[in-house]
């Protein structure tokens, strides 16, 4: 059976779906016959994507609030029907020097990218396992297994992510329900403005992560990492000596990529959304960023 056959006719609701990664993978799944709905705390963004992808059902949703996101789920299947799929995309990922990081921003990271994922892995799985059918695709990120200096928080929050989906794996195995990550590395998204992404290394395109994402609900399989180079590094560190991993980090232009070797001004805008307050890191505000 091709995967545009088998993914044709699917409920699929996609969080952060106004741009980027969630942009992408919505365009790409309604391209195959599913019928997907996307939701986003951006209101205003997400009612252009909504029209500009001919969506039936698109509009604000919060991730963090959960009777934010069931009043969507519900709203969901109400109009289109019982949910297939669930894409939990959503997440931010706000860089600084950790000792600079406010405890809001910390807080927010993990409101979004952490408990985000697990309220809507939770939502969805109470409609599916009662039913024996769904998938829950939970986009990561290679960062969760890379430490990544100047993304400490961002980097815990997917590793959680990474634990969460495999456990919910193994607990619903017999279920119907089945639960996969996906592991980008650098994508050509907001998310890295003002960075030079890994030496030597292709970054990945949204469409990339789009296409790993309909892989994963035609073909299950626990976790994929895109590019699929950059996955074979991180996987190869496992068998490395601290200090080789650490040596090759350098090597990589890891080691700056978030701290020094930043174009501050180029990413203050999605800074300043990713945030979402006026808090800033003591570099910004004191030197670069003034307050709103």
């Amino acid at each position: 059976m091709s995967s545009a056959a088998t993914i044709s006719g699917k409920f699929v609701v996609i969080t952060g779906g106004a741009r980027g990664i969630g942009f992408a993978t919505a365009k790409l799944l309604r391209d195959r016959g599913a019928l997907v709905a996307i939701g986003d705390v951006d209101e205003a963004k997400v009612k252009e994507a909504g029209a500009e992808l001919g969506l039936e059902v698109y509009g604000r949703l919060d991730v963090t609030d959960a009777e934010s996101f069931t009043a969507f789920l519900d709203e969901v299947e109400r109009r289109l029907g019982p949910l297939d799929v669930l894409v939990n995309n959503a997440g931010i990922m706000p860089a600084n020097p950790f000792v600079d990081e406010t405890e809001q921003v910390t807080r927010r990271i993990l409101d979004i990218n952490v408990y985000g994922v697990i309220l809507g892995s939770k939502l969805a799985a109470r409609r599916m396992v009662r039913r024996g059918t769904g998938t829950v695709v939970n986009i990561a990120s290679l960062a969760g297994e890379t430490p990544t200096p100047g993304l400490a928080t961002y980097c815990a929050s997917k590793a959680a992510v990474l634990s969460l989906t495999d456990s919910l794996r193994i607990e619903y195995r017999y279920s119907g329900v089945y639960f996969a990550s996906v592991l980008p590395t650098f994508t050509n998204t907001e998310l890295i403005a003002g960075t030079n992404g890994a030496k030597g290394l292709k970054n990945a395109e949204p469409e990339d992560i789009a296409a790993a994402v309909a892989g994963l609900i035609t073909d299950p399989r626990p976790r994929i990492a895109v590019t699929r180079v950059a996955g074979l590094l991180v996987s190869a560190q496992k068998f490395l000596p601290g200090a080789v991993n650490e040596f090759l980090a350098r090597k990589f232009g890891l080691a700056h990529a978030f701290l020094d070797d930043v174009d501050h001004e180029a990413r203050r805008a999605y800074e300043d959304r990713a945030r979402g307050d006026n808090s800033k890191p003591k570099q910004y505000s004191e030197s670069r960023m003034e307050p709103q």
